[in-house]
């Protein structure tokens, strides 16, 4: 029987962290990767890769938890959300707390180990970038509170990594145009995807009273979301090219770039069940990787 409670209080926090669904950490460390294999120094250590991704993972799961605290008293009034952990009670606030500081301290130690294998002028500026990116990162759930287009604050939230990760791999931030282009198509990726996304919600958030980037452009959002994945395209093409990546890079951009065009069109038929925008976003990870393997067979000798 205690085996039993401590299994299932084990699976409530492991679904606190959305760790039961993958797509939303890899959707998170994909432009990481875009950022590590852009530099001029790519591909990255081994090593340097491992710490993003656990550092990432420990941020995403803050993030979660964040989330989850913020709209416990919204989530059980929303089809998507009310089996939430702290919605449907499984989870206490203060457990949730408790959790929230413990994967902060985590990518404390994991920014830590970073830092120390760099020059000591570097050091500054990723805990600058790492502080910088908790306020937004804690605060965004609640913009849906006050602002029409809460996904551009989770935008900004994704552009910490790929910030972090090129400051990590470089010491600064002089990235020029290659840096600036990355950081530009994760932005606007980001808020395609994360528009999908609040598109489920749409009936609920209307009927509470928040707001969305998919409420306020209305039946433009489906146009909105395909002009944001060309952008978004284009931008990482115009960088994979100012940092000289091989020919191998080019089709399958290309590829990807049509797959995400492919996915915006379908969301302009009508009636689509909810199902439909959670495998719109599970293929964005599936092209967002595409991207991202592009990149890394460019970048091989």
């Amino acid at each position: 029987m205690a085996n039993s409670a401590i299994g299932a209080k084990l699976g409530a926090w492991l679904e606190l962290v959305r760790w039961h669904k993958p797509s939303g950490r890899l959707i998170l460390l994909i432009p990481a990767g875009w950022s590590l294999w852009l530099t001029p120094n790519a591909p990255p250590p081994a090593l340097l890769v491992g710490l993003i991704v656990l550092g990432g993972l420990a941020v995403s799961a803050a993030g979660c938890i964040a989330n989850d605290l913020w709209d416990r008293r919204i989530d059980p009034l929303v089809e998507r959300t009310r089996s939430r952990p702290i919605a449907d009670g499984r989870v206490g606030v203060g457990e949730a707390t408790a959790l929230l500081v413990l994967a902060l301290l985590l990518a404390l130690a994991v920014l830590l180990v970073l830092m120390g294998g760099l020059p000591a002028s570097s050091r500054s500026l990723c805990l600058l970038l790492a502080l910088a990116a908790l306020p937004p990162v804690l605060l965004y759930p609640s913009a849906k509170r006050w602002f029409g287009y809460p996904q551009l604050v989770l935008a900004l939230c994704w552009g910490f990594a790929v910030l972090i990760p090129w400051a990590a791999a470089t010491g600064s931030l002089a990235g020029g145009w290659p840096l600036a282009l990355v950081w530009l198509a994760t932005l606007l990726w980001t808020f395609g995807f994360d528009t999908v996304y609040a598109m489920a919600d749409r009936d609920d958030d209307r009927a509470i009273g928040v707001r969305s980037s998919a409420l306020s452009l209305g039946q433009q959002a489906p146009l909105a979301v395909g002009v944001s994945y060309g952008l978004a395209a284009l931008a990482l093409i115009l960088a994979a090219g100012l940092q000289g990546c091989g020919w191998i890079t080019w089709p399958l951009m290309l590829l990807a770039a049509a797959g995400m065009q492919r996915e915006a069109a379908l969301l302009r038929r009508p009636q689509l069940p909810r199902s439909a925008y959670g495998r719109h976003f599970s293929r964005q990870v599936q092209l967002g990787g595409l991207l991202l393997l592009a990149l890394v067979l460019g970048q091989l000798p």
